[in-house]
């Protein structure tokens, strides 16, 4: 890559980042460049000056995939690279352990690395952009009561659900809450994406796979309780309503090619999710490898 001036950092609130942090000081100390911290709405953590991402030649995300999600959030709209370190256990989004960081940022800056694309899911409420998700948007209830949503595919009709909610994910999020809530696994290439509904109560609504060019909208009922909106975790626009929420529209498009992650040991999606146990085979084929193991 060319000349790097500033390198960015994202940082865990809580976990233990200081050695990863000093190897990447020392690395761009060593090639004439500043580490900048950027700022992450919410935490009081500092470790560094602070440093608008579009200065950062790229962002370095220290802690686990939640930090990357942080990181990611604000390289997308400036098309800065992310490179993530797990401080603790590697995740989805994290390829480098911390004891590697050295290395891997050698290797960053040689070129010897894989550039992995995420899609991004683009919503407006009412109209207006409140924010992207690469995992999935959640639409849940806000207290007691349900939530009502009617899910119009291609500007027709698909179903109305009345329950805990939907989540409409990426195929990097459909690992997560997706999956928890009894929707498919999407292939990490696959440009798609999946809605699922969460706890209905009654009806028949199967989870829905969309084409990228495909357009969503969900008309959300709150009630008196109201619905909360959720991106990548993080809730969008939190107030808690004094009465009967107004209801709202919420239009979700697919794009492609969003944000940049720098990918060092090439695992695939699902080798991942087999590392961390999310995948994980049947008990009877481990009783039958542990007969046959036996003399």
């Amino acid at each position: 890559m060319g000349t790097i001036d500033h390198v960015g950092v994202i940082v865990h609130p809580r976990r233990k980042i200081d050695g990863a942090l000093a190897v990447v000081e020392e690395w761009a100390q060593a090639r004439g460049a500043r580490v900048g911290q950027i700022r992450v709405q919410g935490q009081d953590r500092r470790v560094a000056e602070p440093i608008e991402p579009e200065r950062c030649a790229f962002i370095v995300a220290l802690g686990g995939d939640g930090t990357v999600l942080a990181a990611l959030h604000k390289a997308a709209p400036v098309e800065r690279p992310v490179l993530g370190v797990a401080c603790g256990s590697l995740g989805a989004l994290t390829s480098v352990k911390a004891p590697d960081v050295a290395s891997a940022l050698d290797r960053f800056a040689a070129g010897d690395y894989t550039p992995r694309k995420l899609p991004v899911l683009a919503v407006k409420r009412d109209g207006n952009d409140i924010g992207e998700a690469f995992n999935d948007l959640a639409v849940v209830r806000h207290g007691a009561g349900q939530v009502i949503i009617q899910i119009d595919v291609d500007d027709a009709p698909y179903a109305g659900v009345a329950g805990d909610g939907i989540v409409v994910a990426t195929p990097l999020g459909s690992s997560g809450y997706t999956l928890a809530a009894g929707g498919p696994l999407l292939a990490a290439a696959a440009d798609t994406m999946v809605v699922t509904s969460v706890a209905p109560h009654g009806g028949s609504v199967p989870p829905v796979v969309l084409a990228a060019g495909s357009s969503l909208t969900l008309h959300v009922d709150g009630g008196w309780s109201g619905a909360r909106v959720e991106q990548d975790g993080q809730v969008v626009g939190a107030e808690k309503p004094s009465g009967a929420q107004r209801p709202f529209i919420l239009e979700v498009a697919f794009r492609p090619d969003a944000a940049l992650l720098v990918d060092l040991d090439d695992e695939t999606l699902i080798a991942g999710l087999r590392r961390r146990g999310v995948i994980a085979d049947s008990p009877r084929l481990k009783v039958r490898e542990t007969r046959a193991q036996k003399p």
